[in-house]
This record gives structure tokens, C-alpha cells and sequence, in this order.
């Protein structure tokens, strides 16, 4: 156990993992786990994650299965940076937030580079720029790449448009119904993406009040949280936490495509296959949501342009149809074949 201050760093080795560790700062009410899944590409990128956890295993595990997540996202990618996830344990909606994220800049710093962090769940740009004030391995910031929402809707918007052109033989999304669950930042921007597109839009979220946004701003219908699997579309768009498709969810879809924000949205990888089965286009999450670190982690320190980095979001759409051409080819489902193919671009150094 290292001592950083009055933080108390614990190292928790996991298999197939380089590095898991716990700190805890008592006094700052400060209580985080960074999971560091590879380097091979380059220093690990991954949000940083705010939730109240039942219990640390419950983080723990969370923390694992979104820094497996970041190897492969960031390696399908093709980035220069590894794959990497910080979770703090406690209530988000805390407003003594300088103690709590100064104390996680400490934390990210004593990795010496290692981890490189951004917004993420329960986190925002202004959290970004308490941990700036203890470390340089931070993204996300005001003035600089700021909020990535814009930047993940508009991976995930082209990610549909090649899943559109797979589909039907016409990436147009004029006229298609996509319902969205989850009207956080990234559901705004996606529904924003959309609207300008010509598509129809059905909505959920458990706060009315991002409902009501979206409908006002672009005359979106609604539907009960517990409903939205269920309504009848062309596109489901999740874009709200993990595990949402699932055993129980799956069934009740009624549409011919899946393609959203969220991380983890396979409660498990057989999910995959029963999608598959029900004839249901998946675009993996994964490969969809990488917007998000190449407008924030590339352009700010990798010295990206915009330009470049424009470019590199827009070319999810190229990543997507790979995947859909290596899962036909191999007769796999799509999530399978978007495994394999990270899996083999994560394991060459840059």
C-alpha cells in the first residue's frame, strides 16, 4: 500500500490486466478504482465514470469490463492509446466536487502517464478542470475539446448510417423511425444529428425533463422508459447505461437495427448471438461510440487538428461496414467479428 498524502493507494492485481488500483482519501470523501487494461498502443484512455455503486466489487467489476472496452474501442479505432476506465464511488450529484476531483487528479497522476482521463457518466468538463489542477493526463476541458457529447452523437449518427447502408442499400436515414433511450447529453445531440437528417424520433429517459427538451427542440414523440424496447421502429438507439439488452429486452424489439452510445450494452456476449437470431442488425458499441475520445483525448493531446480529428470521427462509418463485411464473410455475428477484429488491431503497438 502506498501512501499519497492521506491517500491511501492499494494495488488489486486482476488477471489479463497491467494494472488495478484503489485509492482512497477518506477526508475528501474520495473513494475510485483505475483500471488500466493495456498499453500496448499507448497510454490507456478512458473516462472517468461518477456512480453510486452498491458495493466496491460492483465498481470493480464495472471498472474491468469498461477498460476491456477502451483497449478495443480505442484499438478498432486505430488510436495511439491503450484502453483504460477511473470509477468513483459515491453520489454524483454531490456539490463538493473540488476535494473529490482534485483528490482524482493525485490519483491519476501517481500513474506517472499511464492513464489519460475525460468525462464520462456522472462527470462533466468543469470536474475535468479540478483534476487539470493536479495532473496534465486529463482531456475534456473548457476552452480546449470540452464536452465530447457532440463528438460521440456524431460517431454514433455515422455508425447508423453505414448500418443503414448494410441494411437497405442506402445510408439515408430520411423518413426512418429511431427511438432513443436516454436523452442525456449524448441522446440530445444524437436526436439533434437525426432531426437535421430527416428521421422520425420516439424518446425515453427516466428524467421528464430531458424528454421535454428533446420533444420541444425537435418535435419528438415519447415513450415510458419501461415501453421503449417495445415500440414498433427501424432503429433502436440506446444511449443510456449498460446491460440493457439482455434475455428479457430482446425479445420485445421491434426493429431491424441496434445502434447507440451506451458502453456494455450486451448484458452478456450470447445477447449478441440472440440478436442475431431475431434478425436484428447490431452495430457494436464499441465501435460506434468512439467519437467521444478522438474529439477529446486525440485533439487535445495526441495534437490532432480539427480537421484530422473531423475526419477520424466520419471514418466510423468505413469501421462499421468492416465489421458487418468480416462477420458475413465468416458467418459470426457482428459484435463477434468486431471482437476479432480489435482484438488483432489492439495487440499491434503504434
Amino acid at each position: 500500500m502506498l501512501h499519497s498524502g492521506t491517500m491511501q493507494i492499494t494495488e488489486n492485481p486482476v488477471a489479463g490486466y497491467e494494472r488495478v488500483v484503489v485509492a482512497e482519501a477518506p477526508e475528501s470523501g474520495y473513494h475510485a478504482i483505475i483500471a488500466i487494461h493495456s498499453t500496448v498502443r499507448g497510454p490507456a484512455g478512458g473516462g472517468t465514470r461518477f456512480w453510486n455503486y452498491r458495493t466496491q466489487e460492483e465498481a470493480l467489476q464495472d471498472a474491468l469490463r469498461l477498460a476491456r472496452g477502451m483497449t478495443y474501442k480505442n484499438g478498432l479505432a486505430e488510436l495511439p492509446l491503450g484502453g483504460g476506465k477511473a470509477v468513483i464511488i459515491g453520489d454524483n450529484t454531490t456539490k463538493d466536487r473540488e476535494r473529490i476531483f482534485r483528490a482524482h487528479g493525485r490519483f491519476i497522476n501517481s500513474l506517472l502517464g499511464r492513464f489519460i482521463t475525460g468525462e464520462d457518466v456522472g462527470t462533466s468538463p468543469a470536474d475535468m478542470e479540478y483534476v487539470r489542477q493536479e495532473t496534465v493526463y486529463v482531456a475534456g476541458l473548457h476552452g480546449r475539446s470540452g464536452d465530447p457529447s457532440p463528438r460521440t452523437a456524431r460517431g454514433v449518427f455515422r455508425a447508423m448510417q453505414a448500418a443503414a447502408k448494410h441494411r437497405w442499400g442506402n445510408d439515408s436515414l430520411a423518413g426512418k423511425t429511431v427511438s432513443i433511450q436516454g436523452c442525456g447529453h449524448v441522446g440530445y445531440f444524437l436526436a439533434e444529428e437525426l432531426n437535421r437528417a430527416g428521421a422520425k424520433l420516439i424518446v425515453s429517459d427516466v428524467d421528464k425533463e430531458k424528454v421535454d427538451r428533446v420533444i420541444s427542440a425537435f418535435g419528438a414523440s415519447s415513450a415510458a422508459s419501461e415501453k421503449i424496447f417495445s415500440v414498433e421502429a427501424d432503429i433502436f438507439a440506446p444511449c443510456a447505461l449498460g446491460g440493457i439488452l439482455n434475455r428479457q429486452t430482446i425479445p420485445q424489439l421491434k426493429v431491424e437495427i441496434v445502434c447507440g452510445a451506451a458502453n456494455n450494452q450486451l448484458f452478456e456476449s450470447s445477447d449478441g448471438d440472440l440478436l442475431e437470431e431475431r434478425g436484428v442488425l447490431y452495430a457494436p458499441d464499441y465501435a460506434a461510440n468512439a467519437g467521444g475520445i478522438i474529439g477529446g483525448c486525440c485533439l487535445e493531446l495526441m495534437s490532432w487538428d480539427l480537421q484530422t480529428t473531423l475526419k477520424r470521427i466520419d471514418a466510423i462509418y468505413d469501421t462499421i461496414l468492416r465489421v458487418f463485411e468480416l462477420a458475413r464473410r465468416d458467418s459470426i455475428p457482428a459484435y463477434a467479428a468486431a471482437d476479432r477484429l480489435a482484438e488483432q488491431l489492439s495487440s499491434n503497438p503504434v
